[in-house]
């Protein structure tokens, strides 16, 4: 899906994409509104323009404030996969926008 938006736009469809991957891809198997409301609004965070371009920001884009879940600006796949390996094997809840606590619920 992507590799056909990018060969068909010069510039990334990024409302297209979030429409195709929150409403048609998974939207459809999520049935309720406050799911795909948060469905939505993480898409939002993950599928940027900020993601792709933002070279002000050190290390890479930021998904969470501890700065442990960033887009890796590497050259080589070798160092992608190594920064991938390195990741922790649970996720904090930071990572989807949610306050630690919600670790507690969990």
């Amino acid at each position: 899906m992507l590799e056909g938006f990018l060969r068909m736009n010069e510039d990334i469809p990024w409302e297209s994409l979030h429409y195709m991957t929150g409403q048609i891809n998974y939207g459809g198997r999520v049935t309720d509104d406050w799911d795909r409301r948060l469905l939505l609004s993480l898409l939002s965070k993950t599928f940027s323009a900020e993601m792709v371009y933002d070279e002000d920001v050190e290390g890479g884009y930021k998904f969470s404030p501890s700065g442990i879940y960033f887009v890796p600006k590497h050259e080589s796949v070798d160092e992608i996969r190594r920064y991938i390996s390195e990741l922790p094997w649970t996720e904090e809840p930071e990572v989807f926008g949610m306050h630690p606590n919600a670790s507690i619920a969990f």
